[in-house]
């Protein structure tokens, strides 16, 4: 179907990727990894004739049907269902030709255009764009409403629903989940799995990844390797593939040592002149074996936020909503939530079901229609929602948005210069905000790079209660990895919506469902949100308003979480104070081995000494296998609750 032989793309003076040798077959699901800037974007670009190779050649089998996702929507009164039915062009053909048929009055031209209609199964067409449509979360009521009505975000699903319309051979996908909610991810996962073209599919989300595609083509040193199987078995493979490289380029950066200190040392002498020669020319036909960088441009974390109070933060019986012309419009209702320090809470449920107004409840941006919330002296939010990145000044550089936060670095202070902003650029290095680019307006950077300064912001005031609502949207690979791992860290409270499953499945101990207007614990994994998603649209309920799942006693319930949080927090200290010992048997056993390499150690006068450094050495290489297995074994019980 794709064909690519001895290809090279540029853009300008950079090489994208060069020697490229593989095809694309009907049926190959194949997931599209790399760096940013590393070319994905630009291959789709290739394949769908925007861009042209620069050597080599590249084509596509004769009347193979693409599909991809328009980035721009019009501001049209069209209807969104027949927007969405535009995405099939060949039924979009017939019903002109229809309409100019019947015009003329052309029986025999009407009989077989409706001919060619039901060939292509085209009355079903409407039925299939409202399931596409409701499968991507819009209400059966907005069918017929406007495409300019909608916002930006729901303008780039009808955009995914018009691609997923078309009947086509090949579809090109690119970060298709950034607009949508765990439930419409859900179900686009299934409606990929059945499709039965071509599938190369740019994403950031592992799990999305793992259950879409069955191999990985991977941007990376200006080349595309191709590994079959999904994301996680890629991981895998080029794991070990870069350990051995890195071993490899070890071993030779050795020989070149050894091999250039020869030439150094006897180049000059008549007797070894021809050796040093022949070792130069082996330098100059030795083929370099690049290190393998595998670190992440992203090193971050959250500080002790200090003093936790308990609780941090309590709604009684709240109502949660909005005020509009008809009165107060009711979302969640007689809510009673309490966050406790230590709280990693996931929340579940459709678009509209309320996820974002409880955080902005718990944020304290939208005030209770009634009933109280209450916030512990001392409580600290770090609040991150997709609005924020329309909030940076655009004219100001990342710099001078820390310098805001801290008055004892502002600019304007010269005694706190130049210390003062030399932490403050190595923190937003850390971010990789890294040289121009932390001083810099910051109105010209990406989605990404504006999410990555927007938690760079929020790290660095050190909250004690985090409220995340989707903070992964257009972040890459690797900064989503050193996001969850700095979240795995934080010793607060935190409550996260996420699209991301594995950001979800790797920080929450415990998951909320909202739907029908409650907040209740979920007692299963996100499997069984999956199967209750499925449950429901069977028994056709619309999920916002969802039956909820089967609960057991709330008194018993609400005991067992406690315990629960007990144990988890009792497990949690157990690890730091194995953690803490073996530090000490480390520092004290490289202290015997120091002694122990001492000559001095082993004269006739030391002999008593050197018999009970000896036994210590023992007893502490034991204590030290002993102290290591708790370890393991704590840690690992932490890791599966």
């Amino acid at each position: 179907m794709l064909y690519f032989d001895q290809l090279c793309l540029r853009r300008g003076k950079r090489l994208l990727f060069g020697d490229v040798i593989f095809t694309i077959h009907q049926g190959d699901k194949i997931g599209i990894t790399g760096a940013n800037g590393s070319g994905k974007s630009s291959l789709f670009a290739l394949i769908l004739g925007q861009l042209e190779e620069d050597r080599g050649s590249f084509r596509i089998a004769a009347r193979t049907r693409i599909a991809h996702v328009a980035q721009e929507t019009p501001a049209e009164q069209t209807a969104a269902i027949e927007y969405v039915m535009r995405g099939d062009a060949e039924l979009h053909n017939i019903e002109q030709e229809l309409l100019m048929a019947e015009q003329q009055e052309n029986g025999t031209e009407i009989a077989h255009l409706h001919h060619r209609m039901d060939e292509i199964d085209g009355y079903a067409a409407r039925a299939r764009a409202a399931r596409l449509m409701h499968g991507l979360g819009f209400g059966i009521d907005e069918d017929e409403k406007p495409v300019d009505s909608f916002s930006g975000g729901w303008r780039m699903r009808l955009n995914l629903a018009q691609a997923l319309m078309c009947r086509s051979d090949l579809l090109l996908l690119d970060e298709p989940t950034n607009h949508l909610d765990l439930d419409a991810v859900i179900w686009l996962e299934g409606w990929l799995k059945r499709y039965q073209g071509a599938l190369l599919l740019i994403s950031h989300d592992r799990d999305f990844l793992d259950r879409c595609v069955n191999a990985i083509a991977n941007l990376e040193q200006e080349r595309i390797t191709l590994y079959s199987g999904n994301y996680t078995a890629f991981e895998k493979i080029r794991a070990e593939k870069l350990a051995q490289q890195q071993s490899a380029h070890e071993k030779q950066q050795r020989e070149i040592a050894h091999m250039t200190s020869f030439i150094d040392r006897f180049r000059a002498k008549a007797t070894k002149a021809r050796q040093a020669q022949s070792r130069i020319k082996a330098l100059e036909r030795m083929q370099l074996i690049a290190p393998a960088h595998v670190d992440s441009p992203f090193h971050f974390g959250f500080e002790h936020p200090g003093h936790i109070p308990n609780p941090l933060l309590s709604l009684h019986k709240v109502d949660g909503g909005y005020k509009d012309k008809s009165g107060d419009k009711i979302v969640l209702k007689q809510l009673g939530l309490g966050m406790l320090p230590g709280d990693c809470i996931g929340l579940l449920g459709a678009n509209g079901a309320g996820k974002s107004t409880l955080i902005k409840l718990l944020a304290g941006e939208l005030a209770p229609l009634s009933g109280t919330c209450e916030s512990a002296k001392g409580l600290r939010i770090g609040y991150f929602a997709q609005h924020q990145l329309e909030q940076l000044h655009g004219e100001l550089s990342p710099l001078q948005h820390l310098q805001m936060l801290d008055s004892n670095l502002s600019e304007n202070k010269p005694s706190a210069q130049p210390a003062g902003e030399r932490v403050l650029r190595n923190y937003l290095g850390g971010f990789a905000f890294k040289n121009d680019m932390a001083t810099n307006p910051v109105a010209p950077l990406s989605g990404g790079e504006k999410a990555r300064l927007v938690l760079a912001l929020l790290v660095y005031q050190q909250p004690n209660l985090l409220l995340l609502d989707e903070p992964t949207n257009h972040l890459d690979l690797e900064m989503r990895l050193a996001l969850t791992m700095a979240l795995q860290e934080f010793e607060g409270a935190m409550v996260l919506v996420s699209h991301d499953r594995h950001l979800l499945r790797t920080v929450c101990d415990s998951l909320l469902l909202v739907a029908g207007g409650n907040v209740e614990p979920f007692s299963g994994d996100l499997d069984d949100y999956s199967k209750w998603l499925a449950d429901q649209r069977k028994e056709g309920v619309p999920v916002a308003e969802g039956a909820r799942p089967e609960k057991r006693n709330r008194k018993e319930q609400r005991r067992q979480e406690a315990e629960g949080r007990k144990q988890l927090q009792s497990l949690r200290n157990r690890v730091k104070k194995l953690e803490a010992e073996l530090g000490k048997l480390h520092s004290r056993k490289d202290e015997l081995t120091s002694t122990l390499t001492d000559p001095e150690i082993y004269n006739d006068a030391n002999k008593e000494r050197l018999k009970a450094l000896g036994l210590e050495h023992a007893q502490l290489e034991k204590t030290l296998g002993e102290t290591e297995e708790a370890w393991m074994l704590a840690s690992e019980e932490l890791g599966a609750g």
